[in-house]
């Protein structure tokens, strides 16, 4: 008889959770593996998801609901095996103790919600940005979730391209 594993669970950090974070959360979620729960925060976050975000997620036929912009601090007892800090400002802060047993990666996905120019332009950052993020989510899932943990987890989801 095999034993299940608890899901894996996730914690995107972007410093204001209002895009990068957010898209992150969604397109983990959407994936509907049982062995993988995500979830999103910021250090500061701003309380309000950016609308483009919900707007190419919608289009992309990826559930919104429940996506908010919220503080790591609500979610100290989501308690995550892995913390994926998307941006570089959120990467250079000092996070909580409690992220201290956790597996912690850096991805350092552009911003989207940055870029100027036509709303082609715009669109097209969003779904570059989803489109990484898709891709490391389907070479995550890849590997053997069940049989992987502590450092073999890490060095794993090192050579998919994520850095501490």
């Amino acid at each position: 008889m095999q034993l299940t594993r608890k899901k894996m669970k996730i914690l995107f950090i972007c410093t204001h959770n209002r895009c990068r974070s957010i898209l992150s959360e969604a397109i983990a979620n959407h994936q509907n593996d049982p062995r993988l729960q995500a979830a999103s925060a910021g250090s500061q976050p701003v309380g309000q998801v950016h609308p483009l975000s919900i707007k190419y997620l919608e289009e992309a036929g990826i559930s919104t609901e429940g996506l908010q912009s919220q503080s790591w601090d609500d979610l100290e007892s989501f308690a995550p095996d892995v913390v994926v800090t998307v941006c570089d400002s959120a990467a250079g802060e000092s996070c909580p103790v409690w992220f201290g047993k956790s597996i912690k990666l850096h991805w350092g996905l552009e911003d989207p919600s940055k870029v100027e120019g036509s709303d082609d332009q715009i669109k097209a950052a969003f779904l570059e940005c989803m489109k990484q993020i898709e891709y490391r989510m389907h070479k995550i899932l890849q590997l053997d979730l069940d049989n992987l943990s502590g450092d073999g987890l890490k060095a794993e989801l090192v050579k998919l391209g994520a850095q501490d």
